[in-house]
């Protein structure tokens, strides 16, 4: 006997259709089809709905058990056997899904297309789908199968029962996926300044604002010879301009060291040699020597003589004055 709140949870009509699915040939044959309607009846009250004492209500149950006498088989087997029949992508668009199934099973059933049935069959087809994406979000490896039920729109509490991970690791998954969601936004704004233009400015220009290869070759719709000869052509940009770069460092560095000693002219080299005495007058230690030389503009061949062979700058003064 069923007297679960879920049985009381549905209509009568479907209740019925449960019943006769039960039965066999011989229940729906012509002449025990009326013990059968009877018994069923005395069933649907145990249920806790009035049938037996209702006219309407009998009314329904014979009918239904006189189209499945007819036709020779439950409603219930055509409707679980399309259901069982459907694919993801048939149920990709669960009302259109329903249309059709109604539609389909509707030629042998008429009743199933009555409006009150519609609320039933849309519940077991979104009921379907949801089975099928758990199904293929178990298959799928590392995150994906958090992703697609996330991107479906499957309730937090349904994920995490079906794939059997914590709330934690689904609010992880969900702010990662909020942060990409955020970064193709970026990446569109991106796009719209370069809207127009060759591929390859923008590519150049996705790669100047640090966009991954992945996100350039999908939104900027470009294929990998493409994104891979504007890497290598950015790169030898690169090295060209660290190149400069390095001379160019290279050449402030020799202009702040100054000359070497050969190239002094006399009166400067006596003149430095007379600040470089003054300096170390003042400190013994190499580091403030330095700094203070380098304050001063001495050439650094001479600095480098003042803080270790202070002595020769005797014979250097002596050379310059000839």
């Amino acid at each position: 006997m069923t007297t679960s709140d879920e049985a009381k949870k549905k209509p009568l009509w479907l209740l019925i259709e449960e019943n006769i699915l039960k039965l066999d040939s011989q229940d729906l044959s012509k002449e025990n089809l009326e013990a059968s309607i009877q018994r069923s009846a005395r069933e649907l009250d145990d249920a806790g709905y009035n049938v037996s004492h209702h006219g309407g209500n009998m009314l329904q149950l014979r009918f239904a058990m006189n189209e499945a006498s007819k036709v020779g088989r439950p409603l219930l087997k055509d409707f679980n056997a399309a259901i069982a029949a459907l694919k993801l992508e048939d149920v990709a668009d669960p009302y259109f899904a329903t249309n059709k199934l109604i539609s389909d099973i509707g030629k042998t059933w008429p009743k199933l297309k009555l409006a009150e049935r519609r609320a039933e069959v849309i519940r077991f087809v979104e009921k379907t789908k949801l089975d099928l994406l758990i199904a293929k979000a178990k298959d799928l490896p590392d995150d994906e199968g958090i992703r697609l039920l996330i991107e479906e729109q499957v309730a937090p509490e349904v994920i995490t029962s079906a794939l059997d991970i914590t709330a934690e690791r689904l609010k992880q998954v969900n702010t990662e996926m909020e942060k990409e969601r955020a970064e193709r936004t970026r990446v569109t704004t991106l796009l719209e300044a370069v809207k127009g233009k060759p591929n390859e400015e923008k590519v150049k220009h996705l790669f100047a604002n640090n966009v991954s290869e992945k996100l350039i070759i999908e939104m900027a719709q470009v294929d990998r010879d493409q994104v891979d000869a504007v890497k290598q052509a950015m790169e030898a940009e690169l090295k060209e301009k660290q190149r400069l770069e390095a001379e160019e460092a290279a050449r402030k560095k020799a202009e702040a060291a100054g000359p070497p000693l050969e190239e002094i002219p006399p009166e400067e080299m006596l003149e430095y040699i007379e600040a470089i005495r003054e300096i170390l007058e003042f400190s013994d230690k190499e580091k403030e020597i330095r700094t203070m030389c380098e304050q001063s503009s001495i050439p650094k061949s001479l600095v480098d003589i003042a803080v270790s062979e202070s002595e020769k700058l005797d014979e250097l003064e002596k050379k310059a004055q000839g």
